[in-house]
């Protein structure tokens, strides 16, 4: 009897894993939701919805893009982490997700507690100034900084976001004092730049360019250790302070189990939607450089900011308000 018994566990075993296999290949047998963790309209949202279309077409389902914004970015990232693992739902991340492990106490590693599926892109963030200020260069932002200690504002998308911890960056590496105010959001930041309610700021290069260009603002410095080709003639802070280099970037990841099929099915998918003509364009226009490699190297990613971003949220004494 017991034979019988352990042949029929077996057997049902082996029909599970069968099943179970032919449904994997069959993938995606539903629609897929693709959170942001960001309100409609920014780079991870307009990212989202250009590369989830032109997915669905070849996967025969929708790619629905679902915006779950609030704090911070770590209410949309809580829901991708505690899903199933079944590749039916994904998130699309900025680079503020390598400082969340660092600023929250979150019930999920933030590195090994996920499926990492592609890095998209990089870009660096904008150092820029309201054209009343008397500051032409990093060189000139850390005398006046010096010689007038606090007296400078900063304006930040809020407390923890990419442009504060960049800020912060900046200050413990060059020893000035200047004032960050926060804000809700990247749009009234650029409002209070424009208007002159802020000297400077640390924003996404993206709504910066236009406002560059057009002698709204003055660009100082670019924060990644290469310049920009969107913007080739603004140096970059490392050029003036050696080794500064605040990256952002987006990224597509899942909870922690997805299958290593399902996770290259998207990996190869996403990166064929970038290196098509017009996506490539759109990201050079923007200020992005395609990025698209295995899924190695997203980890790879998001473990070096979040190591470098607890450093400076410590040093810096960075606490989110409860």
């Amino acid at each position: 009897m017991s034979k019988l018994v352990n042949c029929a566990a077996a057997a049902i075993a082996l029909s599970l894993t069968v099943a179970g296999a032919h449904a994997q290949g069959k993938y995606p047998t539903k629609p897929i939701r693709l959170l942001t963790p960001f309100a409609a309209g920014g780079g991870s949202d307009i990212l989202a919805r250009m590369i989830g279309p032109q997915v669905s077409a070849v996967f025969g389902q929708q790619v629905v893009v679902d915006n779950r914004p609030g704090a911070g970015g770590t209410l949309g990232a809580g829901i991708a982490a505690r899903s199933d693992p079944d590749g039916y739902t994904l998130i699309l991340v900025s680079g503020s997700y390598g400082a969340n492990g660092a600023l929250h106490d979150l019930p999920y590693d933030t590195v090994t507690g996920i499926t990492p599926i592609i890095l998209i892109g990089t870009t660096p963030l904008l150092v820029s100034v309201h054209p009343a200020v008397p500051i032409r260069s990093v060189k000139e932002l850390i005398a006046h900084a010096k010689a007038n200690p606090n007296k400078l504002n900063f304006g930040s998308a809020g407390v923890g976001g990419l442009d504060q911890l960049a800020a912060a960056l900046f200050k413990l590496e060059t020893g000035v004092e200047f004032t960050i105010i926060p804000y809700k959001g990247s749009a009234p930041v650029m409002t209070a730049l424009l208007s002159g309610e802020v000297d400077s700021s640390f924003t996404s290069l993206v709504p910066g360019i236009p406002h560059v260009k057009a002698g709204r603002l003055r660009a100082i410095a670019v924060t990644t250790p290469k310049r920009s080709r969107a913007l080739p003639d603004v140096p970059t802070i490392g050029e003036t302070v050696p080794g500064f280099d605040v990256t952002h970037w987006y990224g597509m990841w899942g909870p922690k189990g997805i299958p290593r099929e399902i996770v290259m099915r998207w990996n190869r998918e996403v990166a064929r939607v970038l290196n098509t003509d017009t996506m490539k364009s759109w990201l050079a226009r923007e200020g992005l450089e395609l990025a698209g490699g295995p899924p190695e190297e997203f980890f790879d990613r998001i473990r070096s900011d979040t190591a470098k971003w607890k450093k400076v949220v410590k040093e810096a004494k960075i606490v989110i308000p409860k």
